[in-house]
């Protein structure tokens, strides 16, 4: 199978490999994992100090720092985890229930 698929619904089940595995580097790109999660991470950059705890931590490396210093998530890769506002040295990220 040719990766990356940028549409996963080009791809058939009998078209995997053995075991399901993806083993081409570089798909997750194009798979937005975002809407997985239940709390989604909201900043209130008033009181963000940039100690950027939230960059180092996040495991998803969904958040970003911008060109002015203060960090931005990347929604469409964030799962939720609240790692961010459990790190926040400023306790600026609260985790707010995602509306369905």
């Amino acid at each position: 199978m040719k990766w990356p698929i940028k549409n996963i619904n080009e791809i058939k089940w009998q078209d995997l490999e053995l075991g399901g595995a993806i083993t081409e580097p570089g798909t997750s790109k194009y798979y937005k994992t975002g809407d997985w999660r239940s709390f989604r991470p909201e900043i209130d950059r008033s009181g963000c100090i940039k100690c950027y705890f939230c960059y180092v931590f996040c495991p998803e490396g969904a958040i970003t720092i911008r060109e002015d210093g203060f960090t931005e998530i990347n929604y469409d890769y964030c799962k939720g985890c609240g790692i961010c506002a459990k790190e926040c040295k400023g306790k600026v990220i609260k985790m707010v229930e995602e509306e369905v």
